[in-house]
């Protein structure tokens, strides 16, 4: 299924490439800088009823428009960047469905699991989504954190994601090496997902036509999702048409 994003960077609805991303520098590439506000878009997808979609604060100065895009669409999108312990409940309260959170869970590369109990315990199980978006190392997957800047040890394996699901109520995985860049998806990660994932799963990254998401929705038995970004005409595109991955998502029972 097609799931809907809005991605947020100094406060705009931006589509970038993921691995341009860093904190030092002439800044990420952009692919495309909306002149529509967070919540013209939210309220976009409440009208067509796609749920699961994501709001992705890309560092500072994003918190408005982040509020504004939940306020739009109560209940219909999760919320991530930067979420951590003492912020999660709140953005929950702000109108968000689920918290998305990566980096928080992680110290010095590993998975605090802590943490983790610790934002279970708070939240609860079922409003919360891992991010284990991650990069290639050594022809392995490997979860990176800090705006996809850090690599962690942690490894994409049957393991490790049973494990996780153990915690949370669905996996967002962005293809930071292919992120932006509208060449086509990843679908060794997409396979490896499909088959070893316990809980729905979002992917990112590389979308760039309806075969692509035929393709996600072929291999991932229906539990695979497909974020769409910088291929969708609304966000500057040309490989797909919003209008199309509505219509997708109506034909395979959903709006």
């Amino acid at each position: 299924m097609f799931r809907p994003c809005i991605d947020l960077h100094e406060g705009r609805v931006k589509q970038i490439v993921g691995g341009s991303l860093s904190d030092e520098g002439p800044g990420p590439r952009t692919n495309f800088v909306s002149e529509r506000s967070a919540g013209w878009f939210a309220q976009k997808y409440r009208e067509d009823n796609l749920t699961g979609g994501h709001v992705i604060k890309l560092g500072p100065g994003n918190d408005d428009a982040a509020r504004e895009a939940l306020a739009a669409w109560p209940g219909g999108l999760q919320i991530g960047g930067g979420i951590n312990g003492d912020n999660a409940a709140t953005w929950l309260e702000a109108g968000a469905s689920h918290v998305i959170v990566t980096s928080w869970v992680f110290r010095d590369g590993q998975i605090d699991f802590t943490r983790l109990d610790a934002l279970v315990k708070q939240i609860g199980k079922a409003r919360l989504v891992l991010d284990l978006s991650c990069r290639i190392r050594d022809g392995e997957y490997l979860v990176v954190t800090d705006r996809w800047q850090k690599f962690t040890d942690t490894k994409i394996t049957q393991a490790n994601l049973e494990r996780l699901g153990r915690y949370c109520d669905e996996f967002l995985v962005h293809a930071v090496d292919v992120e932006g860049l509208c060449r086509g998806i990843d679908l060794e990660l997409v396979r490896k997902l499909a088959d070893w994932s316990p809980l729905p799963t979002t992917y990112a990254g590389g979308a760039s036509s309806l075969v692509d998401l035929e393709n996600v929705q072929a291999i991932g038995n229906g539990r695979i999702h497909l974020t769409i970004g910088s291929a969708l005409d609304v966000f500057g595109g040309s490989g797909v048409r919003y209008d199309d991955a509505v219509a997708f998502n109506r034909e395979y029972g959903q709006g």
